[in-house]
């Protein structure tokens, strides 16, 4: 018998798969590591969505203070409920419905809008602000803001929308606060707040 052949199969008689035991090991340990890994990415996946509904909101804000500006007349951004999702729009023409051709901005999923109750007192806020600025929340329901031709809301509070989960909570909450000078701010905070400034 040639020496090649007896080598070959010996190296063959070595060689082998995983057997069970090792199969059913490693298994075990990557279901582990899974199931460590899953509530740390599902937090970071969450709190990509709040902020990313909130910098959208505030994006929205700060074209109709410029179309406001640029084209030297009022401005209206609308938000109004359909169905369990929100649509905030720049209302050009104001005529109170979303037109295929103006700046429109939808809202859905985990990240909504939610009414005044559900996200924590807003005392930090107030006192960063000043005492003299009150907070008006126009998010849970249909409202619109006004820019004038300078940039500025029209009305003298300072506007809040609340972005958040009614059903998770534990996620946290951002605030979308738009100033009487037409400026916005990104708040946020965990379920028990405080609140605190991002941008």
């Amino acid at each position: 018998m040639p020496k090649s052949a007896i080598r070959s199969r010996t190296h063959r008689s070595h060689s082998r798969g995983f057997s069970m035991v090792e199969l059913v090991v490693s298994l075990c340990v990557l279901l582990i590591l899974t199931a460590i890994a899953i509530p740390s990415l599902m937090q970071s996946f969450r709190t990509y969505q709040l902020n990313d509904a909130a910098a959208r909101l505030s994006d929205l804000f700060k074209f109709a203070r410029f179309e406001a500006v640029r084209r030297n007349t009022a401005v209206t951004l609308r938000i109004q409920q359909t169905g369990y999702n929100w649509i905030a729009w720049i209302d050009s023409n104001n005529n109170g419905t979303a037109d295929p051709t103006e700046k429109q901005l939808m809202i859905t999923g985990f990240a909504t809008l939610l009414p005044s109750g559900a996200p924590p007192s807003t005392a930090s806020i107030t006192a960063t602000l000043g005492p003299v600025t009150t907070l008006t929340t126009i998010s849970g329901s249909n409202t619109a803001v006004s820019f004038d031709p300078r940039g500025a809301v029209v009305g003298l509070s300072a506007n809040v929308l609340y972005v958040g989960s009614l059903t998770n909570p534990e996620y946290g909450y951002r605030a979308v606060i738009l100033l009487p000078s037409g400026a916005t701010q990104i708040w946020t905070a965990p379920a028990s707040g405080p609140w605190q400034r991002l941008s």
